[in-house]
């Protein structure tokens, strides 16, 4: 009985979204917005193992209706398909080509990819269904929207801010609708909680993530957390720094910790961060993971350690960006290691990332960025790996 009322949550909202829809467009056949999004990406993987390189071209399409706002009450209804143009490659989690080609994850799929009723007024923001829903920069709740199938969650998520200081965040998800298509997705009992104040020198939030897949009791993930983020201007510089810690409790059998220690400085349009980040192991036996997160975010772009290794994983980083020609650049560098050692080694490799975008009018986009990653010691299994992406976008 639980599993099919939880399973109703998307499709009452869909079904409400519908209707809040249908009636405004009959009262008002202006009302509400339609949009578009649309990116169009080639993306070639080379990689140093006895796959076949991987070529991709894809095009991501998103159409939305939103409804106007009728006495604190919305709806909006978004669909998304991606459609492979060049399809050399593989996504293992779809049963796509399986073994044959390095992975791509970008499956063809079409589906909704948004559909839920908001309730929203002062103080609390309501919102019902399949959603967008992400926190404090992705890095445990995320859309993974630069994959062509993002991320969305099936499920409730309240948002109260009494005061400019204080918000507090609340969600339980049932459902995880992962980048990999339906095949993929995954039924859940996700608790989310996450308090966060704002100070006159920076963000201070507290959170608690209690995570656990239905058809897998030994999937139990509990996160408790705190972070610290800010910025200060000296002189003509503005500082940036950012503080984060938290603990993680696997399935009562492997406890580990998670640190984040990140500082900046942004002088004469140039930004210059130095950080590290450690996601730490039990021992060798388990890694700190965040199975939520936008992962392709954090701990470079050639994907390497979208699962932490059960030896924890060390991540020293700059980065640097500016302005160029219109656009934004960025450059960075990673030097990875293990956080416990395995056969007396811990090198897991390096990582250069360049990337530069531009806008060409409020319309369309394009970009282009490459990953070059040079592994560690053979002991982790990991191989040298490139890869390119080149892409076009337009909003409407």
């Amino acid at each position: 009985m639980m599993n099919k009322q939880k399973k109703r949550i998307p499709s009452v909202a869909l079904v409400l979204a519908s209707g809040l829809i249908g009636s405004s467009a009959y009262a008002d056949q202006n009302a509400g917005k339609f949009f578009g999004d649309f990116r169009l990406r080639y993306e070639t993987v080379d990689q140093d193992n006895a796959l076949r390189d991987a070529d991709a071209l894809t095009l991501r399409s998103r159409l939305g209706y939103k409804s106007p706002t009728w006495s604190g009450f919305s709806a909006q209804v978004e669909v998304e398909d991606s459609t492979s143009l060049i399809d050399d490659f593989s996504v293992p989690p779809a049963g796509v080509k399986t073994g044959q080609y390095s992975v791509i994850a970008d499956p063809e799929v079409t589906e909704i990819d948004q559909a839920f009723v908001q309730y929203s007024n002062n103080i609390v923001t309501t919102k019902l269904g399949r959603q967008v829903f992400t926190l404090d920069g992705h890095r445990f709740i995320g859309h993974v929207g630069w994959r062509q199938d993002r991320q969305t969650f099936d499920g409730v998520v309240v948002s109260v801010r009494p005061s400019e200081s204080w918000t507090t965040t609340a969600a339980y998800i049932n459902k995880r609708n992962r980048i990999f298509a339906e095949e993929a997705d995954i039924d859940s009992d996700d608790i989310i909680l996450n308090v966060a104040y704002q100070t006159k020198v920076g963000k201070l939030v507290g959170y608690g993530y209690l995570l656990e897949q239905d058809e897998n009791p030994s999937s139990e993930l509990d996160t408790l957390g705190v972070s610290f983020t800010g910025t200060t201007l000296v002189a003509d510089s503005k500082i940036l720094y950012d503080v984060e810690y938290a603990t993680q409790d696997k399935a009562g059998a492997f406890d580990t910790d998670y640190v984040k220690l990140e500082g900046g400085v942004v002088n004469a349009g140039l930004t210059a961060k130095l950080g590290v980040e450690i996601l730490g192991s039990d021992d060798g036996q388990a890694g700190f993971s965040t199975p939520l997160a936008t992962l392709h975010k954090f701990n470079g772009w050639s994907d390497q350690f979208l699962a932490t290794p059960n030896a924890g994983l060390e991540d020293i980083y700059f980065k640097l960006a500016g302005s160029l020609a219109g656009g934004k650049w960025l450059a960075a560098y990673h030097d990875f290691s293990s956080d416990v050692a395995q056969a007396g080694v811990s090198d897991l490799g390096d990582e250069i990332n360049l990337q530069y975008t531009r806008g060409i009018n409020k319309y369309f986009s394009a970009g282009i960025k490459y990953s070059t990653y040079s592994a560690g010691d053979t002991v982790f299994g990991k191989v040298d790996t490139d890869k390119l992406w080149v892409w076009a976008g337009a909003k409407f």
